[in-house]
């Protein structure tokens, strides 16, 4: 869950990088005691994400400003959807604007996207996934996106589960053993999780006693076969180059999870504008 000292953290540094000492444009044509009304706008369609962000970020200069949020997280909109409205002192309303937008049109944009992969493996097992290919500083807004386009979040940090990648197995001469050894070090209730980009690798992972064996840049026949081989001993997670093109087919192999980079390492903003009122 999204943890509300998470979003002050972002946004205060966000708020400190954009107007580290003021904000000159509107302290100088804008009056002080000036008030504004302003509409957060669709420009596009997608799925929302990030209305506590937004609403911390619109509040966080001045406590005066007004966020009413007429969209919840996970719903989607349409082009011209008013999302929210806001009110308070004008000076704060612009100095807040652009930070707030950058976080939620990000966010919005993740949401979109898992979205489309969500229904793309529709009718099958397969449980889409993120990665850790996200924004530095960024992971749990971004994360957060990910659940409210109906993905799922994989291991948060590092520190959350054992995960040998390519280059871990590359440095141990018995893949086995090392399994065997790293179980025997850690807590009963930590998850392991190995990679595999061969097919004579699954077996030696196997016999280590792993929960997880990621099958990494398997062709859909590969995987398809690996699947069988795998035969209920472990979750089966395929990973790498997965596109709204390919996820399809790759979920229907009978994996049991698909993680996918592009969810949050290659997005582009969604259009969301912040129109002011004139009255």
């Amino acid at each position: 869950m999204l943890e509300r000292r998470q979003i002050e953290r972002v946004v205060q540094l966000a708020l400190d990088e954009d107007a580290p000492s003021g904000d000159l444009t509107s302290e100088t044509f804008i009056p002080e005691s000036a008030s504004a009304t302003a509409d957060l706008v669709a420009r596009e369609p997608g799925v929302f994400a990030g209305t506590e962000v937004f609403e911390v970020a619109m509040t966080a200069y001045d406590p005066r400003v007004v966020v009413d949020l007429l969209i919840a997280d996970g719903e989607r909109f349409e082009a011209k959807d008013v999302l929210a409205r806001v009110t308070g002192p004008a000076r704060a309303v612009l100095r807040c604007e652009r930070i707030a937008l950058n976080l939620v049109q990000r966010m919005s944009a993740i949401a979109t996207q898992t979205a489309a992969y969500v229904a793309a493996v529709e009718g099958t097992r397969a449980r889409v996934v993120d990665t850790r290919k996200t924004t530095p500083g960024l992971r749990a807004l971004e994360r957060h996106a990910v659940r409210c386009g109906g993905g799922h979040n994989h291991r948060f940090s590092l520190s959350d589960a054992v995960m040998a990648k390519d280059n871990h197995v590359a440095l141990v001469p018995d893949i086995t053993r090392a399994i065997q050894d790293a179980r025997a070090a850690l807590p009963h209730t930590t998850h392991i999780e190995v990679e595999v980009d061969r097919m004579e690798q699954i077996e030696p992972v196997l016999a280590g006693g792993v929960n997880t064996i990621l099958l990494d840049n398997f062709s859909v026949d590969e995987l398809r076969a690996g699947v069988a081989q795998v035969a209920g001993r472990a979750i089966v997670e395929a990973s790498g180059g997965v596109t709204l093109e390919t996820i399809g087919d790759i979920a229907r192999t009978g994996v049991d999870v698909i993680s996918v980079g592009a969810l949050t390492h290659s997005v582009r903003a969604l259009d969301l504008g912040l129109d002011v009122k004139v009255s």
